[in-house]
């Protein structure tokens, strides 16, 4: 995936696991709650931050900066995202392959491994859920999951990303704590 972005800030990262997230979400309680999600994050970045990540005193962007609308994710919300409208294409881009290889993984393996970790995340503190989201998607990959044309990190990385998704699609409440979860998982230097 020659000229797509890597995830070197935590705002990229944030957009590609929105992104993921968002798509086919719907109106019910877990769109909703992508949508409360996506304001949230955008409404802090655009009154705390500036282009370099310093806090601005008058809580306003700086007038170099430039802020994009996401008009591909649906009526989601006005999200102002640092960068330009070709870096928010080409971070939503990375998101849509996830979603392909995402869309490959045999359904009830899915299923299987979101109840598993669904389970484990309610008797575990939220400290430990990167960990336990790590074992379950070790767990489904040593199972195999036919995909071992594609690039190993990226299956992974969809693979986490669904399971995010189908935990908090059962569980909306979740998606705050999963969220930052699912951005530790994407926000290292890496290549897509």
């Amino acid at each position: 995936m020659e000229g797509s972005p890597t995830l070197s800030s935590e705002q990229n990262a944030a957009l590609v696991v929105l992104s993921f997230l968002h798509a086919d979400c719907g109106n019910d309680e877990f769109g909703q709650a992508v949508v409360s999600l996506g304001k949230e994050l955008t409404n802090t970045w655009a009154t705390c931050r500036d282009d370099d990540g310093a806090l601005e005193i008058d809580g306003h962007l700086p007038s170099n900066s430039i802020a994009a609308f996401i008009d591909d994710i649906e009526p989601l919300v006005e999200l102002n995202w640092p960068g330009g409208h070709d870096e928010v294409a080409a971070l939503q881009e990375v998101a849509a392959r996830l979603r392909q290889i995402s869309d490959q993984f045999q359904q009830h393996v899915v299923d299987q491994a979101a109840r598993n970790l669904h389970r484990s995340i309610m008797s575990t503190p939220s400290d430990q859920w990167l960990d336990l989201l790590t074992v379950e998607v070790q767990r489904v990959m040593r199972q195999g999951v036919g995909l071992e044309q594609l690039p190993q990190e990226k299956v992974i990385m969809a693979l986490s990303l669904t399971l995010v998704k189908q935990v908090c699609k059962h569980a909306p409440r979740l998606l705050g704590s999963l969220f930052r979860v699912a951005l530790r998982c994407v926000s290292p230097p890496t290549s897509l």
